[in-house]
């Protein structure tokens, strides 16, 4: 029961789970807001751009839809029926994730942090709180099903150690700058 909430959770939350960093790979371009301040900070910062934010987006959708492919082989291997992601909700777990790590950084430049400075709580969950706020809001009916509350536990626990490990292990590849 517990692998098959596990296995679940890590499916349905890939297309959200991989934007961020395709945004990162994809780096530079123009920042989304153009270099404005308020209160003498700017709104977002240099690493929230268009093109980050398109690429990972698509990255997202593209892998949802890939995974769409993969659901029966992977679903009998996992002993368990993962879902498969109808396109408004591939796009809105992709671009949500983006929009939540916008307004992360958002809230980072108002609490006065630097980019790439630790918040701890909001780093680890701002994308997921993008993301399944915006699938609920565009595909409810693939939402609820998906996401039952015992699946949002895991997706909530499973998040931040998953978040941890994967920036710990990239810093330690040296592809981040600090372990956070």
């Amino acid at each position: 029961m517990i692998g098959t909430l596990v296995a679940t959770a890590f499916w349905a939350m890939l297309p959200a789970y991989v934007p961020n960093n395709a945004a990162v790979l994809a780096g530079g371009g123009r920042p989304i807001d153009g270099g404005r301040e308020w209160r003498g900070a700017r709104l977002l910062g240099d690493g929230k751009t268009w093109r980050g934010t398109a690429v990972g987006t698509l990255v997202g959708v593209l892998l949802a839809l890939g995974l769409n492919r993969l659901n029966d082989p992977a679903s009998a291997a996992f002993g368990a029926e993962l879902p498969t992601f109808a396109l408004p909700a591939a796009f809105a777990l992709a671009f949500g994730a983006m929009c939540g790590d916008i307004g992360a950084s958002f809230l980072k430049r108002r609490s006065g942090r630097e980019r790439g400075a630790a918040f701890p709580g909001l780093d680890q969950l701002d994308f997921v709180v993008g993301a399944l706020g915006l699938v609920f809001l565009v595909d409810a009916d693939w939402a609820l099903a998906v996401f039952t509350p015992s699946v949002l536990a895991v997706v909530l626990v499973m998040t931040p150690v998953l978040h941890v490990v994967t920036n710990v292990g990239a810093y330690a590849l040296g592809v981040k700058n600090e372990p956070w």
